[in-house]
C-alpha cells in the first residue's frame, strides 16, 4: 500500500486529536474496529502519520487478499438478509463458502469480476402512505462491498467530523440524541430542522466519485465502485432500469459513500461555528437565536445546490424548541427546552411502529397460550424500550397499557365476549396478572433504571 502527498487543498477536518502524534498503544485501540488481515500495526501508523491531502495507492491487493475476502463473507452470513437477483440464500453462502471466496479472489484477480444488479424491494414508512426503495444485492456482492470496505472505511473516517454520527465504528444514534439535548440544554433552542429529498437515490455519481479520488487514486478500486453504482437495479414487472445517480440503501457500501458525500458540509457548519448533529442523511443544527439559524439554514441551502441535492421544502424548516410543537430527531420528539430543562418522548410514527408490531403479533384468533405469546412480542417491547427509555414516564406508561388491552382483548374473545377490552376486564386480569406470565412492563422497568 502506498501513499502520496498532493498539493491538492485540505479539507476540513477536527484536527485536535489528529495532530498529535500517537504512540503505538494509543493507535492500536483507537483502531481496535479495522480489519486485522487488511490493517497493520505499520499501515496503521502511517494512517496517523498521514496528512488530510494524502491520496492512497496500490489497495487493490488488499482487497481480493483471501483471508478479508473469508471475513466479508462471514460477515454476510452473519448478517443474514435476502437474497438477490441470482436467487442465492446466505444459507447457500454459508454452505459453499470456500469455493464462492476462492472463485470472487480468482475473478477480482483477473479482472473479470462484475457485480449483478441490485434487486430492488420497497419498504413501509411508518404514518405515510409512500414506500421506500430498499436495494439488495447479491450474496456475493455484499461480500466484495464488504471486502471493500474494509480496505476503504479506516481512510475516509480519519478525515469525518465528529458530529457525525451514523454508521460509523464507536458511533450510535444514542449518542447522537445525547448530544441534541446537551445543546438544548445549553440553550442553543433555534433548530434547523434540515430534510434531504430522497438522498440517497440523488446523490450526484460523479461529485461522489471526486470526493473518494481525493484520497483513493488505485484506478480498480474507483473502477470497482463505479460499477457498483451503474450496475441498475432490478424489480419485479419493470425488470432492468439504470442507475445513473444515488447510491443504493441496502448495499454494504452505501452508508459509507453517503457519509463521504456530506463531509464537507459537516466541516463547513463546523469551520461556521454552528453545532451540527448528523445521522446518515438526518441531521440538525442547534443556534442560541433565529438569526443564527437562518444563517446556518442559508448556508446549507447554498451548499446543498452546488452539491446537487435538495432540501424538503415542507420538511426543512426553522423550530423554536422552546415552544409546544417542537421537532423529531431520531424517533424522539423534543420540545418545551427552557432554563435548562425540556421533555422528549417517541415520536407519532415511532409510536405507530411499535403498536402495529405489537398488532400484527396479538390477533384475536391466535392459536396459542398467554404465556407463549408474551414470550413472542417480549423481544419486540424491550428493544423498543431500550432505545426509548429517555422518554418521559408518560410515554412509556401509554405504551404498556395499549399492549395490555390488546392482550385482554384476545382473553376476552376467548370467553365468547364481544367488543373491546373494558375497564371491567382489568380486575379479571389486572397488570399483575400479565406481569407473572411474564410480560415486561417498560413504565417499570424506567422507575427501577431512575
Amino acid at each position: 500500500m502506498q501513499m502520496e502527498q498532493t498539493n491538492e487543498r485540505k479539507p476540513a477536518t477536527v484536527a485536535a486529536e489528529k495532530s498529535e502524534p500517537k504512540q503505538a498503544g494509543e493507535t492500536q485501540e483507537k483502531w481496535k474496529w479495522v480489519e486485522r488481515s487488511v490493517w497493520t500495526k505499520s499501515m496503521l501508523q502511517r494512517l496517523e502519520e498521514s496528512q488530510e491531502q494524502t491520496k492512497w495507492f496500490s489497495l487493490w491487493d488488499k482487497v481480493w487478499a483471501g483471508d478479508n475476502l473469508a471475513q466479508a463473507c462471514l460477515e454476510v452470513i452473519l448478517n443474514k438478509g435476502s437474497a438477490g437477483v441470482d436467487g442465492q440464500s446466505t444459507h447457500e453462502l454459508s454452505v459453499k463458502m470456500p469455493e464462492i471466496t476462492q472463485e470472487l479472489q480468482r475473478e477480482l484477480k483477473g479482472g473479470t469480476y462484475k457485480p449483478l444488479p441490485v434487486k430492488r424491494t420497497w419498504i413501509d414508512k411508518p404514518g405515510s402512505v409512500e414506500k421506500r426503495p430498499l436495494g439488495v444485492p447479491a450474496c456475493r456482492d455484499r461480500t466484495v462491498q464488504g471486502a471493500l470496505r474494509h480496505v476503504m472505511e479506516p481512510i475516509f473516517e480519519r478525515d469525518f467530523a465528529q458530529h457525525s454520527y451514523g454508521f460509523r465504528p464507536g458511533k450510535s444514534a444514542q449518542q447522537a440524541l445525547a448530544r441534541v439535548e446537551e445543546l438544548l440544554r445549553e440553550g442553543k433552542i433555534w433548530i434547523v430542522d434540515a430534510d434531504l429529498k430522497s438522498y440517497f437515490d440523488t446523490i450526484p455519481q460523479e461529485k461522489l466519485m471526486e470526493q473518494v479520488r481525493r484520497r483513493v487514486a488505485d484506478g480498480r478500486i474507483i473502477n470497482l465502485l463505479e460499477s457498483y453504482l451503474k450496475a441498475g437495479v432490478m424489480e419485479t414487472g419493470k425488470g432492468w432500469q439504470p442507475t445513473d445517480k444515488g447510491t443504493r440503501q441496502g448495499s454494504i457500501i452505501s452508508p459509507m459513500l453517503a457519509n463521504i458525500y456530506l463531509n464537507p458540509l459537516d466541516h463547513l457548519m463546523e469551520q461556521g461555528g454552528y453545532e451540527m448533529v448528523r445521522y446518515a442523511d438526518d441531521f440538525v443544527v442547534l443556534c442560541r437565536s433565529q438569526e443564527e439559524a437562518k444563517e446556518a439554514l442559508a448556508k446549507i441551502t447554498q451548499w446543498t445546490e452546488q452539491a446537487g441535492l435538495k432540501l424538503h421544502p415542507v420538511k426543512t424548516r426553522l423550530v423554536d424548541a422552546s415552544q409546544k410543537g417542537g421537532f423529531d430527531f431520531l424517533g424522539y420528539h423534543f420540545e418545551s427546552y427552557q432554563n435548562g430543562s425540556g421533555k422528549k418522548w417517541p415520536r407519532k410514527k415511532s409510536m405507530l411502529k411499535l403498536r402495529q408490531a405489537i398488532r400484527e403479533k396479538t390477533g384475536r384468533m391466535r392459536n396459542m397460550s398467554m404465556e407463549q405469546i408474551i414470550k413472542e412480542i417480549n423481544p419486540k417491547i424491550r428493544g423498543w424500550y431500550a432505545y426509548f427509555k429517555h422518554s418521559i414516564p408518560s410515554a412509556l406508561t401509554g405504551a404498556d397499557g395499549f399492549i395490555r388491552r390488546r392482550l385482554r382483548s384476545i382473553q376476552r374473545w376467548r370467553h365468547k365476549r364481544k367488543g373491546m377490552s373494558k375497564g371491567r376486564e382489568n380486575p379479571e386480569y389486572p397488570n399483575h396478572y400479565f406481569e407473572k406470565l411474564g410480560l415486561f412492563c417498560m413504565g417499570k422497568a424506567q422507575r427501577q433504571g431512575c
